[in-house]
């Protein structure tokens, strides 16, 4: 087997990889909070002995968040929140301390802001955030504090990952910060709105076209290569 088939099917590969990643773009388009993914491609070059031309493979080594603001869809809920401009929501997991931009909350039986999962919407100094169990009027200010009846009860934080790079997805809309986390400034908090998706459907759909079609090139040449090699086995075996 040739370099040329040992390089396309490592390009093969790649493009699969690609293609779940738009898939999975596509699929949640209408998800609150999600962040569309790409691929990131590494290339790989060996030197070749006998003075032959040096050998070029490409990886898919990873997948890059694109951080884009969504847009904004009001609910008019009383804990329906929504991020404008820079940072997180914390959330409190049992893998950890996870960011989200997906704010649609709950009171908990206990009186704690939670996401629908159940994980608890953590405050400015990382405490989970209660709300009076008797109801009343409850508003936010655009900096996060949360009041009941005009009374102040906590201040949602907003935070982003130290290194943005570490930034890796860990299931529906949250992420995990490897390097860790710091509070944020600059973000405001609506209240009342719910952010959508930032996946542009016509730029994945146009995308997904594209792998497609260089997958089928890459096919037709392994196929083509393959007829070669047969062919060539058969006539030597025919001698």
């Amino acid at each position: 087997m040739d370099n040329a088939f040992y390089t396309t099917l490592n390009r093969q590969s790649g493009l699969m990889y690609e293609m779940r990643a738009v898939a999975n773009n596509i699929a949640n388009l209408s998800t609150t909070g999600f962040r569309k993914e790409g691929v990131i491609f590494a290339e790989h070059v060996a030197e070749m002995e006998d003075a032959e031309p040096s050998l070029s493979m490409a990886a898919a080594s990873g997948r890059v968040i694109n951080l884009q603001q969504g847009p904004l869809t009001e609910t008019n809920g009383a804990f329906d929140f929504a991020i404008e401009g820079e940072g997180f929501f914390l959330v409190d997991t049992p893998e950890g301390h996870q960011l989200t931009r997906a704010g649609a909350f709950t009171p908990s039986p206990e009186g704690e802001l939670v996401t629908p999962e159940g994980y608890r919407l953590l405050d400015l100094g990382g405490a989970p955030i209660f709300v009076p169990p008797l109801g009343g009027k409850v508003s936010l200010s655009g900096d996060g504090t949360l009041s009941a009846d005009g009374l102040p009860i906590a201040q949602i934080g907003l935070y982003a990952p130290i290194d943005p790079i570490g930034l890796t997805h860990r299931g529906g809309t949250r992420f995990a910060a490897e390097g860790g986390v710091e509070p944020v400034e600059g973000g405001t908090i609506l209240q009342g709105f719910l952010e959508n998706s930032n996946v542009n459907p016509v730029e994945e759909i146009a995308r997904m076209i594209e792998v497609q079609r260089a997958y089928e090139l890459g096919q037709k040449f392994l196929d083509s290569e393959d007829e070669r090699i047969r062919s060539v086995v058969q006539t030597l075996g025919s001698r």
